[in-house]
């Protein structure tokens, strides 16, 4: 057997603080239910009571017997006895349901509470939080959080609590009817316990750990493989993908195989221990009988005691391990509570007011510097206005920094110098709420939930009709096609939308965009997934629906921006060019040179 050892007195210092802090985190939770506390902590007590009366009683009834052992003997024994030794265990089996059913609520709206936190939380991060993690790892940390909160309050409650509780009873009822002898070798034994299982568990939670991480890595590989399941059959990568993933799986295994033999050698030590205790105490006992200070049933009494008591601890190395795992994945949780939000809103923020909600907002950037990364900067000191009910497209190559106007209007994120204006409001100083319920955007890569094309279509607004539905199904021309499947509205679009075709994903996105109605329209390349005839079918509806909406069109198709009342032409961040489609082709520079080329690739 290997030798085992502790971590460093700091790291194991550093690790008690951040257990501390997650019941801290907690407790606030729990303390909502005074109460229900309150009358578990007597349930439990009263559990424990008649718990250890049990064997007090049997012990009553032995020396009883012991009188005499004639087959009348069952008449000299005390009715009482038996009766009482039975409402005992009625009792015991009885306030422990109890207490379970009283702190069940307690547990469960723990969890949804801190659960809900953590969900709401995790959608006022960022998009940048969100492209930097893994969804996998991140949603297997929420679920080990709350299945911890779960582990932890139950294992407090119906295991270690109880267990102390009937320790001091056992240990006081020794002091006070047999030799002190009796309570020091319990005490002694128990000790010894509970020190040698901390240390070992201890030392083998960096088993548990290191399974943890391999497990989440695997599932991480898991899910982004079936996630692009297309791309890997495109490339014909089942194999290649089936590899990786056993790698995970095979490191997972050598790390559990490491963990069940510390766990061979924390049972036999704990076992040892036991063992060496029990025969200590019977020794004591039998000699007790012996001297006649002791009868029959106190040697009965003492053996039921001990392995009443010895029946939980069995299973302390599994709680010890297990609760400081639960710890460890609340933490996780919680720091997931701690993680800063990036874009918040300011204390006592005020909503967005449009000024005139018929005709649109007018939208202004100033000077607007911006940069995802420190040394690539993205926009340079961009200034553009967008005037109320009118129609500004950008146009420019992959990479000039279109889309990035539309996440930085919505407020995905914030720029690092200028600002943007909504009828005069600085878009930051706002609440995102009501700048989000204001703007409307129908992006480039549509991405449907797992659910049915009505549902998706009424994400654009949540609780309208189903005439609503269908109107704005009819307008982005998708109705016809809807009311031709077998289960119309109710079709399921499948995982990201993926069983209709990515022209039917987008005009769904359209759809929904056109059902919540907002003041403001952003299109980035709505139209690109489209035919040419379902692309100039659509886009009649949205010249027409931009008639009364301020509108900003990010396009890469200069045929369906002609009508813009402005079009800026964008390079490396900064524009290059403004002004009409007809002006801009006068001006017979970078957006002239483009309309040529896309002009001969239509007629080629």
């Amino acid at each position: 057997m290997q030798h085992f050892k502790t971590e460093s007195s700091p790291n194991t210092h550093k690790r008690q603080l951040q257990d501390w802090k997650v019941i801290k985190n907690l407790w606030p939770y729990l303390m909502a239910y005074k109460a229900r506390i309150i009358f578990t902590l007597l349930c439990l007590v009263v559990a424990k009571a008649a718990n250890l009366g049990v064997p007090i009683m049997l012990k009553k009834i032995v020396d009883a017997m012991s009188i005499n052992t004639t087959s009348q003997a069952l008449l000299v024994v005390p009715v009482s006895l038996i009766t009482a030794y039975g409402l005992l265990r009625l009792s015991a089996s009885l306030f422990a349901e109890l207490r379970e059913l009283i702190f069940s609520k307690v547990t469960e709206n723990a969890v949804r509470q801190v659960g809900l936190q953590v969900f709401n939380h995790l959608h006022a991060l960022s998009l940048r939080f969100h492209l930097t993690r893994q969804t996998g790892g991140m949603t297997r940390d929420i679920e080990r959080g709350t299945r911890g909160i779960q582990s932890l309050i139950s294992f407090s409650l119906y295991s270690i609590i109880p267990t102390l509780i009937e320790l001091a009873m056992v240990l006081g009822y020794f002091f006070y009817a047999y030799d002190i002898l009796f309570m020091v070798v319990t005490f002694t034994a128990l000790f010894c316990y509970v020190v040698f299982t901390v240390l070992v568990t201890e030392w083998r939670t960096h088993f548990r750990r290191e399974m943890n991480s391999l497990d989440s890595k695997a599932n991480q590989s898991a899910v982004d493989s079936l996630i692009n399941f297309e791309t890997v059959k495109y490339f014909g990568n089942e194999q290649y993908e089936s590899a990786r993933y056993d790698v995970n799986l095979k490191k997972y295994a050598q790390s559990a195989i490491k963990s069940q033999k510390s766990l061979a050698f924390l049972n036999f030590g704990q076992q040892t221990i036991i063992v060496v205790g029990l025969v200590f105490i019977l020794g004591l006992a039998s000699k007790g009988v012996a001297s006649g200070k002791m009868s029959i049933g106190d040697l009965v009494l003492v053996n039921v005691l001990m392995i009443q008591l010895y029946i939980p601890l069995n299973f302390l190395g599994v709680l010890y391990r297990e609760m400081k795992q639960s710890l460890t994945d609340i933490d996780k949780m919680f720091n997931l509570l701690e993680t800063d939000q990036e874009i918040a809103d300011e204390p006592n923020a005020p909503d967005l007011v449009i000024q005139s909600p018929k005709l649109g907002p007018h939208v202004s950037f100033k000077d607007v510097c911006f940069y995802y990364e420190q040394n690539r900067g993205i926009l340079n000191h961009v200034s553009f206005d967008i005037l109320p009910g009118q129609t500004t497209a950008v146009v420019g190559h992959s990479g000039a920094g279109k889309s990035t106007l539309s996440r930085l209007l919505f407020r995905f994120y914030d720029v690092q110098s200028g600002a943007i204006y909504i009828d005069g409001q600085d878009i930051k100083t706002v609440k995102q709420a009501s700048l989000r319920q204001a703007v409307g955007i129908v992006p480039q890569d549509t991405v449907l939930f797992n659910d049915t094309i009505g549902f998706n279509i009424a994400y654009g607004r949540p609780g309208a009709s189903q005439a609503e539905i269908e109107t704005a199904g009819q307008s982005a021309q998708i109705h016809d096609f809807i009311i031709s499947l077998p289960d119309g509205y109710n079709t399921d679009v499948g995982e990201r939308g993926l069983k209709i075709s990515g022209g039917e994903k987008q005009r769904v996105a359209i759809a929904r965009t056109l059902l919540k109605n907002p003041a403001l329209l952003v299109f980035d390349e709505a139209t690109s997934a489209l035919d040419s005839e379902t692309e100039r079918t659509i886009q009649k509806e949205l010249n027409e629906l931009a008639k009364n909406h301020t509108t900003l069109i990010i396009a890469h198709r200069l045929s369906t921006i002609t009508h813009a009342h402005q079009i800026l032409v964008m390079s490396a961040g900064e524009i290059i060019e403004r002004g009409t489609h007809k002006s801009l082709l006068m001006l017979n520079q970078r957006y002239a040179e483009m309309w040529r080329v896309q002009q001969t690739q239509s007629q080629s």
